[in-house]
């Protein structure tokens, strides 16, 4: 059994980790049909204690819905279930709840840790959360068995800040989505209050490190007319999601949250999607863009230029005039190569690489691995 923690769960949940898991582990149960899989969410998140979805086992952990403690109580007690329902192996999503990695271990878990990014770089949190994201790295790249970093730039960061563990660091990237096209997109742009190519698009958590004050801000400078629609919504209350909105005016549509479906008639009728964010991991937002076709452009972090696109597509982070300049620039500069980017972004590759590393951590065990169905197993 691989149990799955540090996420709120899937599928209609909002979150980068929450997108990448399910995508993912779907498909690992599809190479490893023998294997029971189970994410262990935060059930705040969650419409039911325990559901399945594409054969992976979703169930909710209680846990108090604040921003500062649900990850960490959360994966504690996910943490314990896995060890209680005797899993193999346990899989933590991001630094934060990287910390129970050493308590996993100690419970005889085999752990990998995906980082999905400097969280600690992250405008919202501050010097005390900051330190325990920094402390969770560090515990989860000296304890856990392997590690796996969504984005080469961090990968190679993450070699050169821990030298003795590169050889249990692997890159494995998100990759580019089949969206589900089964909304009408007549109907999904009428309901929004857009036409088709009519608006600019942005997806992101209505969070500082996502930037998206720096385009309403370009937004309102540039001579454009056409409208902004911001699809996603705030993790909590916050006073800067009440200032995003304040400023925003009456050419800025705060749609919310949105199914998949209709995320997909958003980009591939939009005129342009903008990313203007300070942090990224390696942006799953960006690469569901680009597998629909949409223009883009983005900032120039090294999350954002690991995509690969050209350099026009590309400009300062935080550099409102540039922005301005560049909305007022005809869209068609813009364009990406989109069969390129999903050629080097594919969740069937991340799921072969994923369950690779899978059977790594579990090779010295291979005798209970064998009796686990555990395809490949390596000898060791």
């Amino acid at each position: 059994m691989i149990c799955v923690t540090g996420l709120r769960g899937f599928p209609h949940v909002m979150g980068g980790i929450e997108s990448h898991c399910e995508e993912l582990l779907p498909r690992i149960k599809a190479l490893w049909p023998d294997h029971r899989s189970v994410v262990l969410g935060r059930a705040p998140y969650l419409p039911a204690a325990h559901n399945e979805h594409r054969g992976v086992e979703i169930i909710g952990i209680p846990c108090p819905r604040s921003q500062h403690l649900e990850a960490i109580v959360s994966t504690f007690l996910a943490v314990l279930s896995a060890r209680k329902r005797g899993a193999d192996l346990v899989h933590i999503h991001a630094i934060g709840p990287g910390l129970l990695a050493p308590f996993a271990k100690l419970l005889g878990l085999k752990v990998i840790v995906t980082h999905h990014g400097t969280d600690y770089h992250r405008a919202k949190w501050g010097k005390v959360a900051r330190t325990a994201l920094r402390a969770g790295e560090w515990l989860a790249l000296n304890f856990a068995d392997r590690v796996i970093a969504v984005s080469p730039s961090l990968a190679t960061q993450l070699k050169r800040r821990f030298p003795a563990r590169a050889q249990r660091i692997s890159y494995i990237p998100n990759g580019t989505s089949d969206l589900p096209g089964d909304a009408d997109p007549d109907l999904v742009l009428e309901r929004i209050g857009v036409e088709r190519g009519g608006y600019l698009l942005a997806v992101a958590r209505l969070v500082p490190e996502k930037g998206l004050h720096d385009l309403i801000d370009a937004l309102h400078a540039s001579r454009s007319t056409t409208r902004l629609v911001i699809a996603g919504a705030a993790d909590h209350e916050s006073d800067y999601a009440r200032e995003l909105m304040a400023r925003a005016g009456d050419r800025v549509i705060f749609a919310g949250v949105q199914s998949r479906a209709t995320l997909k008639c958003l980009y591939e009728n939009c005129a342009l999607f903008v990313m203007p964010s300070h942090h990224e991991g390696l942006p799953i937002a960006a690469l569901e863009a680009a597998s629909c076709g949409a223009p883009m452009l983005l900032s120039d972090i090294p999350a954002n230029l690991d995509i690969g696109l050209e350099p026009r597509n590309y400009f300062p982070v935080g550099d409102v005039a540039a922005l301005t300049e560049l909305l007022d620039t005809d869209r068609a500069a813009f364009r990406i190569d989109s069969d390129t980017v999903r050629a080097r972004f594919s969740w069937d590759r991340a799921a072969e690489d994923t369950l690779a590393v899978y059977r790594s951590a579990l090779a010295p065990g291979r005798a209970k691995s064998r009796a686990s169905g555990l395809p490949g197993t390596v000898e060791g």
